[in-house]
């Protein structure tokens, strides 16, 4: 059964939509969901760093962030505004968010001092197993790129749970209230920009082969153009009915049954170029979803207490690990090349022990406590030379040692995509959410649920499809959830927000996450810097993931320590907040990446 209280609601007082929250939006056209019509008058500018106070929203997209900052200003608490915030990006990111999704929601009460955590990932229907992913005409693993675009890639969604959980436990509004916002968007549709043109131009073939995936984002045939006005009625009609009849309307009765009927029957074209795999999802399966509310990670570094995101998500022990294992070492702008040598082979022995020891903790052993145990990053620590790269670190064993751990096998290489994304949040009481949110790949599935506006995820690809060893704990099960590297953040410093971060980018998201904590905490830059700066990915590869920016500033420096690179066009998508001792809050998203984000304050400052 769905976890999610109906209490009454706290100070349930109507959320106002003003005409600056959708920025350029107007009145739907009268059919279709593109429209070449100019949306409306110039949108205002979408700052990507704002300073001031009272609140702060930070995300990857203007009008979500603007959703966001609206319910700050009308009295609503950090909670609340994520909630609504994250709703908004599942109309305007819809490729990276939505409904038909999951993640994890990390909050902090200011009033009591303590961190919840919410784990709303998808979870494997009852009729998955270890061999899923096998196919049994050859008994090798299906090829990936085949598994995605499939039913049995979808997992249950947990997005909607976790909203009303949310608010159940944390905020002072109706799920109802914050939904109004991203039905206004649906509704009136926004600019398309050159990001979503792009990302589905990308997926044009895969969009093409699922009747309903088309008709939605291929209008005529083909993407959306640059400058136009993309509508999505169907979804804001469900948006509707779930905002009538609460969580029920999507976890039973017809949304379910549609959901499950996609998943158990994808819908192709004739001729269709994909196998599109039959999951074996049921309407059951779909009532039976529960979040779960857990500890958070907690690690101490630098003298700042360090919150993440505990398994099913790698992304707490992971960070925390890293962390952990540079608190050995003296990090500094004075002598940045070593520095970055030693992030990166933090990241590549904590990505290790990710691979070989987490996953849904429901039904593997995962040693948390370990992983996050300052002792063992020593003994991780002490193997890492400070003058040269490791050859390709392999996970530590056993656990238990003392001193300089010893190697044990190898683990299997990631496939999570890189898209997801992430928001922030800051409220004027000092309360705080770091909500991470995904449908997995770029598009998902591909599958959208006809009649419906939103597409369901791919998260079970996330699962090892093979075992990577023998104790593997990744591998799918019934009601398990995939491992995932979604890392929201919340920093505190003598118990008040100093930092609140996170970013979509698959397996990335634990490195990028780590590199702007380590930019702001220990090179000295802003944390608009450290979010702006270059960035590099070691994930225990044999070569370093870079953006180009990297690798012009500093391959030249960090080759003599025995690093080789590949060339990334862009690593994560930040979106961040810092709040000083004075109550200033620094709102920052990308100035750049994934077209730009936008990074909100209530009061901004003279």
């Amino acid at each position: 059964m769905v976890t999610v209280a109906h209490r009454p609601v706290r100070a349930a007082a109507v959320v106002t939509v003003s005409a600056a929250l959708v920025l350029g939006a107007f009145a739907t056209p009268a059919s279709g969901t593109q429209s070449s019509v100019p949306a409306g008058r110039p949108a205002p500018p979408a700052p990507s760093t704002s300073v001031g106070y009272g609140g702060a929203v930070a995300s990857v997209d203007a009008e979500a962030s603007a959703a966001g900052l609206e319910v700050l200003r009308k009295g609503g608490n950090a909670a609340d505004a994520a909630v609504a915030t994250a709703a908004a990006l599942g109309v305007t990111e819809p490729y990276s968010a939505g409904i038909g999704g999951g993640g994890y929601f990390v909050y902090f009460d200011a009033a009591t001092g303590t961190v919840s955590t919410i784990d709303g990932r998808e979870t494997a229907p009852a009729g998955m197993t270890s061999t899923s992913f096998i196919d049994m005409a050859t008994g090798k693993p299906y090829a990936f790129a085949d598994a995605v675009s499939s039913g049995l890639s979808v997992g249950v969604p947990g997005t909607l749970a976790t909203w009303q959980t949310a608010l159940d436990r944390f905020g002072t509004r109706s799920l109802k209230d914050m939904l109004k916002p991203a039905v206004l968007l649906a509704t009136r549709g926004f600019r398309v920009d050159a990001t979503f043109a792009q990302q589905t131009a990308d997926n044009q073939k895969r969009f093409a082969q699922f009747p309903a995936t088309a008709a939605l984002f291929l209008p005529n045939g083909a993407p959306p153009a640059v400058g136009s006005t993309f509508t999505n009625p169907d979804l804001a009609r469900t948006l509707r009915e779930i905002s009538l009849r609460g969580t029920d309307a999507f976890y039973r009765g017809a949304i379910a049954d549609e959901i499950a009927s996609v998943v158990q029957h994808p819908q192709t074209v004739a001729g269709a170029q994909l196998p599109a795999y039959p999951g074996s999802m049921t309407a059951e399966d779909i009532a039976n979803y529960s979040v779960r509310e857990q500890a958070p990670t907690r690690i101490d570094y630098r003298g700042l207490d360090v919150y993440g995101m505990a398994p099913s998500s790698s992304g707490g022990t992971t960070v925390g690990e890293s962390l952990n294992i540079l608190e050995n070492f003296d990090l500094s702008a004075a002598n940045t090349p070593q520095s970055l040598h030693l992030y990166l082979e933090a990241t590549a022995h904590a990505f290790a022990d990710r691979g070989a020891y987490v996953g849904d903790p429901a039904f593997v052993d995962v040693p948390t406590e370990t992983l996050l145990s300052q002792g063992f990053a020593d003994a991780r620590a002490c193997v890492i030379d400070p003058d040269a790269a490791s050859v390709k670190p392999v996970a530590a064993a056993p656990l238990d040692a003392s001193g300089c751990l010893a190697a044990a096998a190898a683990a299997q290489p990631d496939t999570e995509n890189i898209s997801t994304t992430h928001l922030s949040v800051v409220d004027r009481w000092g309360n705080a959410v770091a909500y991470t949110l995904t449908i997995e790949q770029t598009g998902g599935s591909g599958m959208t649920v006809p009649g419906r506006g939103f597409l369901l995820n791919n998260e079970l690809t996330d699962f090892n499809f093979a075992p990577a060893s023998p104790t593997d704990p990744n591998l799918p099960a019934a009601g398990k959830r995939p491992r995932s590297s979604m890392s929201p953040t919340i920093v505190l410093d003598h118990g008040a927000v100093r930092y609140v971060v996170g970013s979509p980018g698959g397996s990335t998201i634990i490195t990028t996450v780590t590199q702007v904590l380590v930019n702001r905490i220990d090179l000295g830059m802003t944390l608009p810097q450290a979010v702006a700066a270059p960035r590099a990915s070691q994930r225990n590869t044999a070569a370093v993931a870079a953006e180009p920016a990297f690798l012009a500033a500093y391959q030249a420096q960090l080759t003599p320590f025995g690093h080789q690179f590949t060339t990334m066009a862009e690593i994560g998508a930040v979106a961040a907040i810092e709040v000083s001792p004075n109550g200033l809050m620094t709102a920052v998203a990308e100035p750049v990446r994934r077209g730009g984000g936008t990074g909100l304050v209530v009061q901004p400052a003279n």
